[in-house]
Parts: structure tokens; sequence; C-alpha cells
């Protein structure tokens, strides 16, 4: 969807082009999940500071003395930090130097004040149940920190776009913890998400917008094409595209998903827009068999 928006910004931009930046977009929400997991370890380490400064104490309270570094040193997070597909990522990308040893200090001040972790750190018999509650308690806490949200923003323009899918394979990274030598393997871009879906909607949109844009207009009524929200004829094409040419998605998924999607980047009525033009071009397609779908159950 963005890409075909910047397309309509410079119609200059060959298919090759925009090829070009859906991969690299792709590259760049990859990366953000790297650097996530690292931001999740080096903040995780930092008890080891916390336990330096508090061994160091010339009258260490009891709960210096009990202290200890769990919080990075349990099996689960060295699994995620040992695994050798993880850590060439981050040395590859060069993720550490994105990494403010400042922040990573604050961040885990915040953290370290919340009972819940008090209460984990003097637990001398906890779990990997109670290590994984706490990393994704961790996590989440970093995610809620304002001043992460901006380092994020200030490397990557599609955090706010990007944010759930990361945040989501990261609680399912967490879940996955200790892993096998494969486990880091489901987080990697599909290629069937990414090439065999993404690319091949985008090409398909770009090389039949003339046709697309002809099956649409009969069915505006009294709304001339040109009237339409950018971002609404976008997400139409896109949604005819997906009808027609992708026979094994159900055509309500299609509906379901784009009207979704309306309502995150278009305007307040374009929800009902969309949805009253996609039901109308779906009743139309049916009625001329334009809609083949593979399965039972795929086509409405």
């Amino acid at each position: 969807m963005q890409i075909l928006y910047s397309l309509n910004r410079d119609p200059e931009m060959t298919l090759a082009d925009l090829q070009r930046r859906f991969q690299t977009n792709i590259d760049s929400s990859y990366e953000l999940f790297l650097l996530n997991t690292l931001y999740l370890a080096q903040v995780a380490a930092y008890a080891e500071k916390d336990l330096e400064k508090r061994k160091s104490k010339h009258l260490p309270s009891e709960a210096d003395k009990q202290f200890t570094a769990k919080l990075f040193n349990n099996d689960l997070l060295q699994s995620l930090i040992n695994d050798s597909s993880i850590s060439k990522s981050w040395e590859r990308l060069k993720l550490i130097d994105r990494i403010d040893q400042d922040n990573l200090r604050v961040y885990y001040a915040e953290f370290a004040k919340k009972e819940e972790y008090k209460a984990y750190v003097s637990n001398p018999n906890t779990t990997d149940t109670d290590h994984r509650q706490m990393l994704l308690m961790l996590y989440k806490s970093l995610t809620a920190n304002e001043m992460f949200n901006e380092v994020m923003d200030d490397y990557y323009w599609s955090w706010d776009d990007d944010k759930s899918l990361v945040v989501g394979t990261i609680k399912k990274t967490i879940k996955a913890l200790p892993g096998n030598p494969t486990f880091f393997e489901p987080s990697q871009p599909e290629v069937e998400a990414t090439t065999n879906y993404g690319r091949e909607l985008l090409t398909s949109v770009v090389e039949n917008d003339v046709e697309l844009l002809g099956i649409i207009e009969p069915t505006l009524k009294n709304w001339d094409a040109d009237r339409v929200a950018i971002m609404d004829m976008i997400l139409i094409k896109m949604a005819l595209s997906e009808l027609t040419a992708f026979p094994t998605i159900p055509t309500k998924v299609t509906l379901n998903e784009f009207v979704e999607i309306s309502k995150l980047y278009s305007t307040d009525k374009s929800k009902d827009f969309i949805n009253g033009i996609l039901d109308r071009l779906m009743k139309k397609l049916n009625k001329e068999g334009k809609i083949q779908k593979e399965g039972r159950g795929l086509k409405e």
C-alpha cells in the first residue's frame, strides 16, 4: 500500500524501483525485529552491572546480598544470545552501534523498580516459566517507554507501522525459548509472504492499473473516480487484484483485511465506503465468473 502511494506521488518510478523499495521495506522490518532482540538482551545484561554495584557497597542491604543477575544469566536468554544465526545478524548489520549505553541504564533502572522484578530476584527457586514471564515483562516495559519508541523512530521510519508485528514476533520468540539450533528460523521473512504474495500483489496492481480502474469505475455510481481519496482507491485496487488473481485467499478474508487497513490509514468514512464498493465488486465479479477460488469455502 505504501509503495503504491509513493508511485502516486512520483509517477516516474518504474516497477523495478517499486520492487526494490518493497524489498528494502521487508529488510527494514526484519532489522527492527533484530534490533529489538538485541535491546532486550542488552538491557537484561545490565543486571550484571547492577550486581557489581551492589557487591561494591560498604554496607550492603539484605536485598543486595540476595541479588543475582539471573535476568541475564538464565538458560532462556542465553540460548537466544548464543544462537549463531541471530548473533551473526547482529554483527553483520552492526546493530550494536545503535545501542546507547546510557539509555540501557535508564531502561533497566525503570524496570528494576517493579515489584514483580524484585520478587523474581529474591526467589531462590525460579523456573523457566519465571524467567520467561520476566523477559516478557521486560520487553513490555521497553516498548512502553517513550524514549525507546523515539529511538526506534529515529532509526526506522516504519516503526509505528511495524511495531505490532515486531512486538508479536518478539513475544513468540521469548515463548519459544530456550531454543534449539533452528528455533530462530520462523522469525525470518517468509518467501511465501514477501515474494509469492507481497511482490506479486504489487506487480499485479501496477501492471493492471488501467484494467482495475475500468472495473471499479462503474461501481462508484455518482462518484467520479478522481474524487475518491487516493488511499481508498489504492486499497480498492489491491483488494480487487487479490480477489481475482490470488485463488487461495478467501474472498471474506480479502474484504475484512482491506476494510481493517482502511481504518488505520484512510479517512473516517473510508471503512463504509470501501466495504460498500468491494461488496458491489464481489457480486458483479462472481456473477461474471471472474472470481475463481481453489478449495471448498473459499468463495462467497
